[in-house]
């Protein structure tokens, strides 16, 4: 039996959130901080997916990811959906650091599950179920994330706009 990317990223990601509550340098060296970034530590574009700030925050960033990967990998395969996550997950990261009028520190793997949304917008025209649900769901984490604070609401936006477009991109050069 094959093992889909969707668990496998779900399987590391919540072994890196086990690692930083056993070992709490790991979140030294793995959460995004622009200074850092910009001085040279660019693993933290990627590492930023291992560390969360609580339970709930894993819980609703991988129950997502199981929801939207799932159909996202099914449709367009292995390699692309890791190709659309990653690329998520950088420009996510790339938005975090770049567009914020200061330095803080931000972690979790919502960039790249906000890709995974954008690859259901950038789908629809296959998928003709639950994109308008997308929608709101997009707009609701985005209405919670300015009233309740303390969300990287610019990692939400990278990672939509780095999923839509690297998915539309793929969809072109590929087939499916």
């Amino acid at each position: 039996m094959k093992r889909s990317a969707t668990l496998s990223l779900i399987t590391i990601i919540c072994a890196g959130y086990l690692a930083d509550q056993l070992y709490p340098q790991f979140y030294e060296y793995t959460a995004l901080f622009g200074p850092l970034v910009q001085s040279g530590e660019i693993w933290r574009l990627f590492t930023v997916a291992l560390v969360h700030g609580g339970i709930t925050h894993l819980f609703f960033n991988m129950f997502t990811l199981l929801v939207l990967g799932n159909p996202v990998e099914a449709a367009l395969g292995k390699t692309r959906f890791l190709i659309i996550f990653f690329v998520s997950l950088l420009t996510g990261s790339l938005a975090s650091v770049y567009l914020s009028s200061y330095p803080y520190v931000s972690v979790g793997a919502s960039g790249a599950v906000f890709g995974l949304f954008g690859a259901f917008i950038a789908m629809r025209t296959m998928i003709n179920e639950g994109v308008r649900d997308i929608y709101v769901i997009i707009g609701l984490n985005f209405i919670f994330g300015f009233i309740l604070g303390g969300v990287d609401w610019r990692a939400h936006l990278g990672g939509l706009v780095g999923g839509y477009l690297t998915t539309a991109v793929l969809l072109r050069i590929t087939r499916v």
